[in-house]
């Protein structure tokens, strides 16, 4: 996978939307089947992650910003097998209920992946929309 100077209006913006699309899976968990309950959030966390990585680190190799993704994403979910009084009262919070998890799940780290890699996949898109721009000019 190549790296390229990523444009950080792009990454914002996809950035931004998935962070809704996030908020929003959360709200209409009842409505859905029971693989997006497990899945969908958990994705589109990682899917952000990634995405806002990219946003900072704009020439880093896609390869990396999806490893250090994934790196972060696995050490968040990890962090919810240590139980103290101050983290979980951290968690008890809803800013620090979606950004730390409460519970460790293995179903999450598989989510996470799924997130990472639709992400690698958008990005990839976005490389040859660029490149094709570039080259019609």
């Amino acid at each position: 996978m190549k790296s390229y100077r990523r444009n950080r209006i792009i990454y914002n913006i996809i950035t931004l939307i998935v962070m809704g699309l996030g908020l929003f899976s959360r709200k209409m968990n009842n409505d859905m089947p029971d693989f997006f309950k497990i899945y969908l959030g958990d994705s589109l966390w990682a899917l952000m992650i990634f995405f806002g990585i990219a946003f900072i680190f704009k020439g880093m190799e896609t390869k990396k910003v999806a490893l250090i993704s994934l790196a972060f994403c696995y050490l968040i979910e990890i962090s919810q097998l240590y139980h103290a009084r101050w983290i979980d009262n951290i968690r008890k919070t809803t800013l620090g209920g979606l950004i730390l998890g409460y519970v460790f799940s293995w179903k999450d780290l598989i989510a996470y992946a799924i997130g990472i890699i639709v992400g690698i996949g958008i990005e990839i898109l976005i490389l040859n929309i660029l490149v094709r721009n570039s080259t019609e000019r």
